[in-house]
């Protein structure tokens, strides 16, 4: 029901497009406000539906007719003016949904050996290094993927209990967070993975509640 307002004034859609016409389409696609010609050579039709001159010049149009408009879509060929190999990079682009794979990362562990001038963690110890053989390869549970890799982020060991999966996730968020390094926001990535990790072991019933 249509309510008058107390100062006279009409806030109503409808109010506001009539007032205010400029621009307006019908269902075809129209522009009922176009006072042009259409820009097709002799033709002396109104000009009410536009069309990009060029692919590389999207906000600029031509004005044309009905008829003519749809004749010149026809004709439309938005890589008219791409190359051979920008054409076969924009495919490769759409591929992956123009999202490259990123490189993998190196570990908390490993960047903060980097600070340090040390590559490899193992120089340190010389020829009494011992070889990781790796996370889980002792007792081969079998996880749900998503905590295989929250455990992977959070460079635990799938046998342990949720308190000591806890404890390496304070130590990574000592390292990752801005508070704890002068405000750098650089790892902010990075954390948000170690948070995603946690999220997923904390309501998991695969982990001892105790230790």
């Amino acid at each position: 029901m249509k309510k008058d307002d107390p100062f006279g004034f009409d806030m109503s859609v409808s109010s506001s497009k009539k007032k205010n016409p400029r621009g307006r389409r019908g269902i075809s696609g129209a522009s009922e406000t176009s006072t042009r010609l259409c820009d097709h050579e002799g033709c002396q039709e109104a000009g009410k539906f536009r069309a990009p001159k060029s692919p590389d010049v999207l906000d600029d149009f031509f004005w044309f007719c009905q008829q003519h408009v749809r004749e010149y879509n026809l004709k439309w060929n938005f890589f008219e003016t791409t190359t051979e190999a920008e054409l076969a990079a924009q495919m490769d682009k759409d591929r992956v949904w123009d999202r490259p794979t990123k490189p993998f990362k190196r570990s908390v562990e490993e960047r903060a050996w980097a600070r340090l001038g040390i590559e490899d963690a193992h120089e340190v110890l010389g020829e009494n290094a011992t070889r990781n053989p790796g996370r889980g390869a002792a007792t081969g549970r079998k996880l749900p993927p998503t905590e295989r890799r929250a455990i992977d982020i959070l460079e635990a060991k799938d046998n342990w209990s949720k308190p000591e999966i806890r404890k390496a996730y304070k130590s990574l968020i000592k390292v990752l967070h801005p508070d704890m390094n002068g405000g750098d926001r650089s790892q902010e990535e990075q954390l948000a993975e170690v948070v995603w990790a946690w999220d997923q072991i904390k309501v998991s019933r695969n982990f001892r509640e105790k230790e």
